[in-house]
């Protein structure tokens, strides 16, 4: 018979991260019960920064945004995310 799992409410996101980063869900559940699950709603956490930037690149970045027909900042996350993601 395997453990109950006893879920306790969370204060917030950092808690209940460190609560599943030490649960070991095989002492509670059979791989044959698990379910496959979709979120396809579920956005990730964001954060606002500053960011200086010379204005001649800001003015660029605009242009290039324009030209795109999409927000600057949502062209300077992209442009970010994939920098930063590059292998």
């Amino acid at each position: 018979m395997r453990k109950q799992l006893n879920i306790p409410k969370f204060k917030n996101e950092n808690e209940e991260r460190k609560f599943w980063s030490r649960v070991d869900l095989s002492e509670h559940f059979l791989l044959r019960e698990f379910k496959p699950a979709a979120f396809p709603n579920l956005k990730p956490s964001s954060r606002s920064i500053s960011l200086r930037l010379p204005e001649y690149i800001l003015a660029r970045l605009k242009e290039r945004a324009h030209a795109l027909n999409v927000p600057y900042q949502s062209l300077m996350k992209q442009y970010i995310a994939r920098g930063a993601l590059r292998k």
